[in-house]
């Protein structure tokens, strides 16, 4: 029997979500506390893979078991793990049903607060000295529609079999002293997001044009790309199937 898993986490205290050797991962968490309502030597299935201190409010995760689960499994699941990972549902679902492969797409926000805000230091990447030109960086945003090859803003070490994502939505939104910029695609590379922020970031800045933006992604090259900003402000919000 497979079932689905609906969480959150807030990723400060942990190494992403994938099991490592020697550091905490919210996949290792969730095994532990899946294994022990169920009395089985449980390894659930992320949807996707979020990076080092990366926050997810929205994540789903499969699991297969031998019976049917039994009571407020939710609340079980919640009693063992640490307050920082939350489990919202626990649903049965076809055997055929895969966390990952049967994603249509996902979408990530990324959040900058301009200025300075103590309680936001967690989930936020605070810029206090510099002023953004937003309606700029949103022109810019939206070259990343007319491309489906994003090497430029891969990790340079990582095994994929491609690049290409298709992304079709990709906007900065700004209320009062918070920035958020929304990107949906049907899968991301890693680090992807945090290095189109980085750059879109440039671009706000004035360091580089639309047009430079538009060089820096047909050029492939991890390089010519902007800084991997903080993983603090980025979240994992939308997951669809």
């Amino acid at each position: 029997m497979r079932y689905f898993i609906e969480l959150s986490y807030n990723g400060k205290n942990y190494h992403g979500w994938q099991i490592q050797p020697d550091v905490i991962s919210v996949q290792e968490k969730l095994n532990n506390a899946v294994s022990t309502i169920t009395q089985q030597k449980i390894e659930v299935v992320g949807a996707g893979r979020t990076d080092t201190g990366v926050h997810a409010s929205q994540m789903f995760a499969h699991f297969n078991v031998d019976k049917e689960l039994k009571g407020d499994i939710p609340y079980k699941l919640n009693s063992l793990l640490p307050p920082e990972i939350v489990v919202y549902k626990v649903f049965l679902v076809d055997d055929e049903k895969h966390a990952r492969f049967d994603a249509i797409n996902r979408s990530y926000e990324y959040k900058i607060w301009l200025g300075r805000n103590p309680f936001l230091l967690d989930f936020s990447w605070q810029i206090h000295s510099q002023k953004l030109d937003v309606e700029l960086m949103n022109k810019a945003a939206k070259l990343l529609l007319e491309y489906t090859d994003f090497k430029t803003f891969s990790k340079v070490k990582t095994d994929v079999y491609t690049y290409n994502c298709n992304i079709t939505e990709a906007i900065w939104k700004q209320k009062g002293n918070e920035l958020t910029f929304y990107i949906t695609a049907n899968r991301f590379l890693r680090n992807m997001v945090r290095a189109i922020v980085g750059t879109l970031v440039d671009v706000g800045l004035k360091k580089i044009t639309k047009e430079d933006f538009r060089k820096i992604i047909e050029s492939k090259n991890r390089s010519n790309a902007g800084l991997s900003v903080p993983a603090k402000g980025l979240f994992l919000t939308k997951i669809k199937y």
